[in-house]
């Protein structure tokens, strides 16, 4: 697939790329690579069904001509089973929120992007699906009771009868069925997204853009929501998912009459029905796929679940009685978090660039430890005369690594190292960590990358960073 991704990219860029590296996948069957050349970069798809491509492609296009943010489709190959698109960069709007989901605390400036998410749906599912013909839709069932019990079924299967608690299946089937009815009755119907959460929700000059889509169909606008704002992981306080739905039915009303009471305890309904399908999912990724993020997503949808079964007991008393049994389970407690602080931990960052000729800064905390980052393997600009007098901080030094295609992957490898240390010290109340960045003189591969990280751990987790460029007597702190 490699392969075939790069022989797609030459025919369209008309240069082979220089650096082709595959990107991370969770729950998906697609694979992701990241492919580069001086001054271009793409994310390269290849899918496992013609057709589900051939649905995110044409609803790519589709949903451009609305306005709704969305990546380009660049390319497609003959037998429709590669693609390239626009590569929207590498932060989610999922890893934005790392640091609040350590510290149940959300920032102001999370909470303004959730609620400018979440206020674009309307416009995906109304705007959306006007002139959609919904039959191209990788799976054009509408939403119905028979694919209620497809996902009530997975739940069922994939997650129920591996917890090992004993049930009427017959008595299970009916609550089933009553469940299914009253979700298909008198719905505003729209493009139901139906993968609507923060991890396909990139960030591109502080704008949302949306991926993914390609499960979509015909469907009632609740489910997304219940899709967004209660999603498992996330974990949001109780007022943030108030705030969020409110906002929700704002921008909603733009396109129709919304009841707020009606649409609260509709919804409520569908955040119920959303969780089971959302559990069987995890089942399966992670029972049988053996994948440890879904697993440890596990006992969030459970506390959901738990939560909501008082306000659907009376319409379903034997399924909730039986989701009770199982949410008492020991194994679905969530994980104790009596070591995260109430507030943000006070972690200061110290991030350096220098010479290797020099040595390799000095750790003046006592703690020792940290990370240091060897740059001398990226191509060096101080080798011509164009930069021998600027350094890595200059727009001519960026645009001269960013366009070599080197620094992209070296960094990507470097954020994530970052983000699982700094993620770790947050929860562990640690207040000092340490960077460092060298290369041959310390002026220019150094300086870049030093720069790079220092914004981006100030920029997901909101802490405070001190960089140094040693060589350069530079000093700033974010």
């Amino acid at each position: 697939m490699k392969t075939e991704l790069e022989d797609l990219f030459k025919s369209y860029a008309g240069v082979p790329p220089e650096n082709t590296v595959q990107l991370t996948s969770s729950g998906s069957n697609r694979t992701y690579f990241r492919l580069s050349s001086p001054g271009f970069s793409c994310i390269g798809v290849a899918g496992t069904v013609a057709e589900e491509n051939d649905a995110f492609c044409a609803l790519a296009g589709h949903f451009a001509s609305k306005g709704i943010n969305v990546p380009e489709v660049y390319a497609v190959s003959g037998d429709r089973m590669y693609y390239l698109q626009e590569d929207l960069g590498s932060e989610s709007l999922f890893d934005r929120l790392a640091a609040g989901r350590l510290v149940k605390q959300y920032s102001a400036d999370d909470v303004a992007l959730l609620k400018k998410t979440i206020a674009f749906l309307p416009k995906i599912q109304v705007e959306g699906a006007q002139g959609w013909d919904f039959s191209r839709c990788y799976q054009d069932l509408p939403f119905s009771p028979r694919t209620v019990m497809f996902d009530l079924n997975y739940f069922k299967y994939c997650f129920l009868k591996a917890t090992g608690l004993e049930f009427d299946e017959g008595k299970l089937e009916d609550d089933f069925g009553k469940l299914a009815t009253v979700l298909v009755r008198e719905n505003p119907e729209g493009f139901m997204y139906r993968d609507f959460q923060s991890r396909n929700v990139m960030l591109k000059d502080g704008e949302p853009y949306f991926i993914d889509f390609q499960g979509g169909r015909m469907g009632p606008v609740y489910y997304d929501v219940a899709s967004f704002v209660w999603q498992a992981k996330s974990d949001f306080p109780k007022r943030l998912k108030e705030e969020l739905v409110d906002t929700y039915i704002a921008a909603l009303r733009r396109y129709m009459d919304v009841d707020s009471r009606e649409f609260h305890e509709k919804l409520t309904l569908f955040v119920f029905f959303r969780t089971m399908q959302v559990l069987g999912a995890y089942g399966f990724r992670g029972y049988f796929e053996k994948k440890r993020h879904f697993l440890e997503s596990i006992p969030y949808a459970v506390a959901n679940l738990r939560d909501l079964l008082p306000a659907v007991s009376d319409l379903c008393p034997y399924l909730t009685a039986l989701l009770g049994r199982m949410a008492a389970l020991s194994r679905f407690a969530k994980p104790d978090t009596g070591d995260i602080p109430v507030s943000r931990p006070a972690l200061k960052v110290r991030v350096f660039s220098f010479s290797y000729r020099k040595g390799i800064p000095e750790d003046l905390s006592g703690n020792g430890g940290g990370y240091v980052f060897d740059c001398r393997a990226l191509h060096n600009p101080g080798k011509y005369d164009r930069f021998k007098s600027l350094t890595g901080m200059d727009r001519e030094v960026k645009d001269f690594l960013e366009g070599r295609g080197e620094v992209t992957p070296f960094l990507t490898n470097v954020f994530s190292l970052a983000d699982a240390h700094v993620e770790k010290y947050i929860r562990r109340g640690f207040t000092d960590l340490m960077f460092c960045f060298g290369c041959t003189g310390g002026q220019h591969r150094s300086v870049y990358c030093a720069e790079a990280l220092a914004r981006h751990l100030s920029d997901r987790y909101g802490i405070r960073i001190d960089l140094e460029h040693r060589e350069q007597q530079v000093k700033k702190t974010f």
